[in-house]
């Protein structure tokens, strides 16, 4: 079974994190610090260490990668590959090449189209038709890397963002669920992205 960690902090990165738990070692969770929130600004967890508590994960908040001890915990934790699920920050170089089968990463567009850190809103402001859910191995680059599979995802008239966000989150966790396996297996070989089709 593969030793994997995951980073992600709002709901939409939870379904993906509970569908790794099912089939994979789940050996840490990196998620953001917890800030305040609401009207009195109490301290809030993110959705992400909310439900790796629920499961008994070791968990992580770094305020950076860069943070002391960061880069210690995922090198102790040993992982087989690091999955990222909306996390909220860039992973350096040295987080990139310290698993052996990389980073993936669950984007919610259908790359190149809508790179970037706010893909369902633009696909909505777009006036796109279908936008969807893209796998790929991360690469120094915003969004850049190689991709290992996408779905898409019909937009209703009535689709706001919370709700598109909804439907691809689950896509992206049964997308995750597909795909991992067979890419540990060494049966995907990552596509190179069409730099001239990006959008951002």
């Amino acid at each position: 079974m593969a030793r994997v960690v995951f980073m992600g902090s709002p709901d939409f990165a939870v379904p993906s994190l509970r569908a790794l738990c099912a089939g994979h070692e789940i050996v840490g969770v990196v998620t953001q610090p917890d800030r305040p929130a609401g009207r009195g600004r109490r301290l809030a967890e993110s959705a992400v260490k909310v439900t790796a508590r629920e499961l008994g994960l070791p968990i992580i908040q770094p305020e950076s990668l860069r943070a002391p001890g960061a880069l210690a915990a995922l090198r102790d934790w040993s992982p087989d590959a690091i999955v990222v699920a909306d996390f909220g920050q860039i992973l350096r170089q040295d987080v990139l090449h310290l698993p052996p089968f990389g980073c993936l990463n669950v984007h919610a567009s259908l790359l190149p189209r809508h790179r970037g850190a706010a893909p369902i809103p633009a696909a909505i402001l777009a006036g796109d038709a279908e936008t969807g859910v893209t796998i790929m191995k991360m690469d120094a680059g915003l969004d850049t890397g190689p991709i290992l599979a996408r779905r898409s995802e019909a937009i209703h008239p009535d689709d706001t963002t919370a709700t598109l966000t909804a439907r691809l989150a689950r896509l992206g966790a049964d997308l995750l669920s597909e795909t991992l396996p067979a890419y540990l297996a060494r049966q995907i070989t990552p596509q190179p992205q069409d730099d001239s089709q990006a959008t951002y």
